[in-house]
């Protein structure tokens, strides 16, 4: 297959990527607002609860209050499980809605998540795949319902169709370990960029999983902000979180 080399998402090398999956707009109104401006925050996770209501307006309050070109990514949690043909009605509504990227997490197999990368690539929508999930009992080895062996397989195709932006799990760093050394091996050293999810309110380390993701990665940081009680409070908690960031060796 020809591959296909997307451009980067989120410009610096590390950063901090909010999810913002909470309820209502008033909530989200003073999460961005919350964050807006703060160093090393690097891009917006709209998820399903704000994305169910009007994807296209969350996307221009971000834009607004975060800049014209600021990063954001939506993640339907999880897209890119249903028939090869449904991929079009998806991507139609994240072009109309303007956001830079999408995560797929192809667990129905290589017909759905090849349709699906493709039509998002084919619309200009950057694609983040994902193959395996922060909570527990999630593979077959967790006591799980996936495939161990289809983790492996999911991010070597998807290096295949052109992928270079990969989802991984910041609370299993072994896992991180196993991925990062595969996409090595598809795509070579500094070719792709790692985002991780799993930390803090799931136990990840930051440090840990910074070193082993390597140099190019941004952790996915949710309720650890958007739940605290004020707009200052999710300031200084994005602070905190971003400050990991940076102190992390490369």
């Amino acid at each position: 297959m020809n591959r296909i080399v997307p451009s980067k998402i989120v410009p610096s090398k590390r950063s901090v990527i909010v999810a913002a999956d909470v309820i209502g707009t008033s909530a989200f109104d003073s999460l961005i607002e919350g964050v807006a401006g703060v160093p090393g925050i690097g891009g917006i996770k709209i998820g399903f609860t704000m994305g169910l209501q009007n994807l296209a307006n969350v996307v221009r309050v971000v834009r607004q209050k975060m800049g014209a070109h600021f990063p954001i990514i939506y993640d339907h949690q999880k897209a890119g499980n249903d028939i090869p043909e449904m991929s079009a009605s998806f991507v139609a509504l994240l072009q109309n809605s303007s956001v830079d990227a999408a995560i797929l997490f192809p667990f129905a197999g290589p017909a759905t998540q090849e349709a699906w990368t493709r039509a998002c690539f084919d619309s200009g929508v950057q694609v983040i795949t994902g193959g395996i999930m922060t909570h527990p009992k999630f593979l077959v080895s967790e006591g799980g319902y996936i495939a161990d062996e289809a983790v492996d397989r999911i991010y070597r195709f998807a290096c295949q169709l052109g992928v270079s932006h990969f989802v991984v799990p910041g609370n299993k760093v072994d896992w991180v370990r196993q991925i990062r050394a595969t996409l090595v091996e598809e795509l070579g050293e500094g070719n792709f960029v790692l985002y991780a999810p799993g930390f803090i309110t799931q136990k990840g380390d930051i440090s840990e999983c910074g070193q082993a993701a390597g140099d190019e990665w941004h952790a996915i940081v949710g309720s650890a902000i958007y739940k605290q009680t004020s707009k200052e409070a999710r300031r200084q908690a994005a602070i905190a979180v971003t400050s990991q960031i940076v102190a992390i060796p490369a």
